[in-house]
């Protein structure tokens, strides 16, 4: 039975407080939102809302007016107070619109307000009164599902929702749709429960590379152990192939990681990853800006390392990019977040990633190479060098030389190194690992745990000592190669770190031709 409607002589004689209830994004979580709506007496024409909205809140009102009038409802020519709850929280976004708009048809006597009690309700309204999909749709599911409420928000959000298990979601096209939901006219259309779907299978670009194994088996050690790489090498020898190869041997996020990640990207906007378990590739251009890489803004949003979250952050001709950009990625590398400081608040955004850098050798992109000939100075090749920090390079567990290949030897891989196979061996490895060290990957085993989880056989632990004080290598770098030498030996299947496992390791660490020709 549809409301009978409300003559605007009526709505002058109501004097009333309404409440519904929203939500808003606070960095990648969502916050409740009261929305409290009141008619003023003597006033004409005004509507006034509080409670630090942004800009684009600000212009709920014509929004709000527009998509009541267009519903077939009235909207009061009384003035209209709307206080969005708590005050000292600021509010983003256009998702209010549709908490505003039933608050305002509540407070005129054109809802019930045991209506509204008990329901989140999300989405921006259109001129005509459809609903639109807002950011953070994600997010806003989960505080729902968590405060044990029904969900009323578009129905074009529905994808990006999928993965939230145990949701009460009411789906609506527009404004008449989600009144006849909160008023009883119409039974809410559940989705079904939807599982996450799996990873797509290894790209072939891993199986199109050829002469390039050494490479090739830093990138399978890097997979399974979740450390950090950087190719090196002149251009078109597969560097760029190989390093976005990686996110494709990576194995399926599992279903708590797959919902992380469509809560950041819901968060950021962009499309709804919908039921998938491939970890992302992030690949920034070196044009990137320090809120581009790190996230933030006037409305903080995550950036290219919080999008790589769980997957691989790629950076392609890594000497190109702004010098501050890159040493951004010290703490993130090592810490797996980001805290962004402003004004009264910092917010932490997730950079759980395995970096995977490309450089050529110097400005040519020759130097080191036995068949091409470099015609760089060693100043120059210096240069190009020392735009990448130490430090950043310290926290570099592998880097791998990718040589020129010659003509007749580009037919020719190593069989073993098959992209579905190595998938799944990586995957059943993770698995392992990471149940033997809490969670972590190999890569993440904490300093304090190094002695008891990289067990070294005998004799081994004199060895590298020694080694690494001829190096003049740092603790750091000390640790990282135990980290790298324990996924080696989990490789090989043995629990005890090997002299060979640690030499190789060790290999890792700089073979790069441009310091040997700086150290000439």
């Amino acid at each position: 039975m549809e409301p009978e409607p409300v003559a605007a002589e009526d709505l002058h004689a109501c004097e009333a407080l309404a409440r519904a209830h929203g939500a808003t994004l606070a960095g990648l979580a969502a916050a409740p939102v009261e929305v409290e709506v009141r008619l003023l007496r003597g006033l004409l024409g005004l509507v006034k809302i509080i409670g630090l909205p942004d800009s684009a809140l600000r212009e709920s009102r014509e929004r709000v007016a527009s998509a009541i009038k267009a519903s077939g409802r009235v909207f009061p020519e009384r003035s209209l107070l709307v206080n969005l709850a708590p005050a000292e929280l600021r509010k983003v976004g256009p998702g209010l619109d549709l908490p505003i708009a039933c608050g305002v048809l509540a407070a005129s006597g054109q809802l019930e307000q045991s209506a509204l009690t008990g329901r989140i309700l999300f989405g921006e309204l259109a001129l005509d009164g459809r609903l639109r999909p807002v950011r953070g749709a994600v997010a806003v599911a989960l505080l729902a599902r968590q405060l044990g409420r029904p969900l009323v928000l578009p129905r074009a959000s529905l994808p990006e929702v999928a993965l939230v298990g145990g949701l009460d979601a009411w789906p609506a096209d527009d404004l008449p749709e989600a009144l006849a939901l909160l008023e009883g006219l119409r039974a809410p259309q559940r989705p079904p429960a939807q599982a996450p779907e799996a990873a797509a299978p290894a790209d072939v670009a891993w199986d199109a590379i050829v002469g390039q194994d050494l490479a090739k088996q830093a990138l399978v050690i890097a997979a399974a152990g979740g450390h950090h790489v950087l190719l090196t090498g002149p251009p078109g020898t597969g560097k760029s192939m190989l390093a976005k190869s990686l996110s494709a041997l990576l194995p399926d996020l599992d279903e708590a990681g797959a919902l992380e990640v469509s809560c950041i990207h819901s968060a950021a906007g962009l499309p709804a990853r919908v039921r998938s378990r491939q970890p992302p590739l992030r690949a920034p251009h070196c044009s990137v800006t320090l809120a581009g890489m790190a996230g933030g803004g006037a409305v903080p949003r995550p950036g290219e390392m919080t999008l790589a979250h769980l997957g691989v952050l790629f950076l392609d001709e890594l000497p190109q990019f702004r010098r501050e950009v890159v040493d951004l990625l010290r703490a993130p590398l090592e810490e797996g977040e980001i805290v962004l400081a402003r004004a009264g608040r910092s917010l932490k955004f997730p950079a759980r990633f395995q970096l995977v850098a490309a450089m050529n050798p110097c400005p040519c992109g020759r130097a080191g190479e036995t068949e091409l000939a470099c015609s760089c100075s060693a100043a120059q090749i210096a240069r190009h060098r020392q735009r990448v920090s130490g430090p950043v390079l310290d926290r570099i567990d592998l880097s791998v030389h990718v040589p020129f290949v010659p003509a007749e030897a580009r037919h020719r891989s190593d069989a073993a190194l098959s992209a579905d196979p190595t998938r799944r061996r990586i995957a059943a490895l993770r698995e392992r690992t990471t149940a033997r060290n809490g969670g972590r990957w190999n890569a993440e085993i904490p300093p304090g745990e190094l002695d008891a989880t990289c067990v070294l056989a005998r004799d081994c632990s004199d060895w590298l000592l020694r080694t690494i004080d001829r190096l003049h290598l740092s603790v750091r770098a000390h640790h990282r190669i135990l980290r790298v030498a324990r996924t080696i030996a989990d490789l090989d299947e043995r629990a005890e770190i090997s002299r060979e496992d640690l030499a190789r390791a060790l290999s890792f660490r700089e073979p790069d031709p441009v310091d040997a020709l700086q150290k000439s």
